[in-house]
């Protein structure tokens, strides 16, 4: 069932006219899918390939449309190219890869230019602790004085609410959100936009829509760093991350296990094709100390990731044991760096951070850069 609100975007869309024959999109058959989520839209509409940027126009028309609908507090709109034609046959030249560093695009400029320096927390697969060192980083790096934005890449399954004890909504100001402020942080993340328990059951288009929108019509302000919890593998996310935002670097999580070992190698790969700095790899779970005895037990293997990033020749940031203290204080909503600053593994996180910042926190660096193909 369409809602009220929905059914006035795609009656604002109706006003914006496809340049070639003069028809409004929506009768066009143009306007793939609207995405209404508490005041934020996403418009998606499908264009054929080889008339994309032809079609930008369009499509910012199509957004400032939606903008301008009561009720609307930001709304972004996306291209989905499609052929017009099937390929008459495969072609023998090898097809590109993602190009290699950040690229405006058809969509305009660089996001997070305000930000210091930009780095993203990633791993090549999930259930490592991801989510759990990027807080507990973000919130280090602000114990040092800085300036911090935390932003939770993962449209799908967003975690920063609950782990930084979050879950009012933000505030709007015009067509721009505020972030939530907890913790000397400044937080954004789908998961305070809609209900706990809703599912995100988006296409890929929508989902690059929502990230973008956290990125260019959140109030950040002027930040010395933004710590980014990424979604894990290596797909849209990744790949828009690094083509729309001038990464500083990307630090890269794993547990000891080879399994864990080997997706952590992809991940380090990823973000070396497109030409993002690896500024290196934390090994989670390193270690479970009982809290009664003291007893050190290596679950998962201990010392994977120390030889993995030798061997790719990446730096090793440091590890951190698997303890009760750190899920607890996660789940709660206060992380520990916060909760037990004098412990072990508040002082593993901010050595971490320290040697993080010491990497990522210089000037931004220039020079050309580099297509892979």
């Amino acid at each position: 069932m369409v809602s009220g609100l929905e059914a006035a975007v795609r009656a604002a869309l109706a006003g914006v006219r496809e340049p070639a024959t003069g028809r409004d999109i929506v009768s066009a058959g143009m306007v793939g899918g609207v995405a209404v989520r508490d005041g934020m839209v996403q418009v998606e509409i499908s264009v054929p390939r080889e008339r994309a940027r032809e079609f930008e126009p369009v499509r910012a028309a199509a957004e400032a449309a939606a903008r301008g609908v009561r009720g609307v507090i930001s709304a972004s709109a996306v291209l989905t190219a499609h052929r017009a034609t099937p390929s008459p046959a495969p072609q023998p030249a090898a097809q590109p890869g993602p190009q290699a560093g950040p690229q405006a695009g058809p969509r305009g400029g660089m996001l997070l230019g305000e930000v210091g320096a930009v780095i993203a927390v990633a791993s090549g697969k999930g259930g490592v602790g991801k989510s759990t060192t990027a807080v507990n980083l973000a919130v280090a790096l602000a114990g040092k004085g800085l300036r911090v934005g935390l932003l939770d890449a993962d449209i799908y399954g967003p975690s920063l609410p609950q782990m930084l004890g979050a879950h009012e909504k933000p505030l709007a100001a015009g067509n721009r959100i505020i972030p939530i402020e907890r913790w000397g942080l400044k937080a954004m993340s789908i998961g305070f936009l809609v209900d706990q328990e809703t599912p995100m059951v988006w296409r890929g288009p929508m989902v690059m829509g929502a990230l973008e929108q956290m990125m260019s019509q959140v109030e950040w302000g002027a930040l010395d760093v933004m710590v980014v919890d990424m979604p894990p593998g290596t797909g849209d996310t990744q790949l828009t991350m690094s083509q729309r935002v001038a990464l500083r670097g990307a630090v890269i999580v794993s547990t000891p296990q080879d399994v864990a070992l080997l997706d952590a190698r992809r991940g380090i790969r990823m973000f070396e094709k497109v030409n993002v700095p690896v500024l290196g790899l934390i090994e989670n779970m390193s270690y479970f100390c009982c809290p009664n005895c003291n007893h050190r037990s290596e679950v998962f293997g201990h010392g994977g990731a120390r030889a993995e990033a030798d061997r790719l020749g990446v730096e090793f940031l440091g590890e951190l044991p698997l303890t009760l203290s750190i899920r607890e204080h996660a789940d709660a909503g206060r992380p520990v760096v916060l909760a037990m600053p004098d412990s072990a593994e508040a002082r593993a996180y901010r050595a971490i951070a320290d040697r993080v910042w010491a990497k990522a926190g210089g000037a931004r660096a220039g020079g050309p850069r580099i297509v892979v193909d």
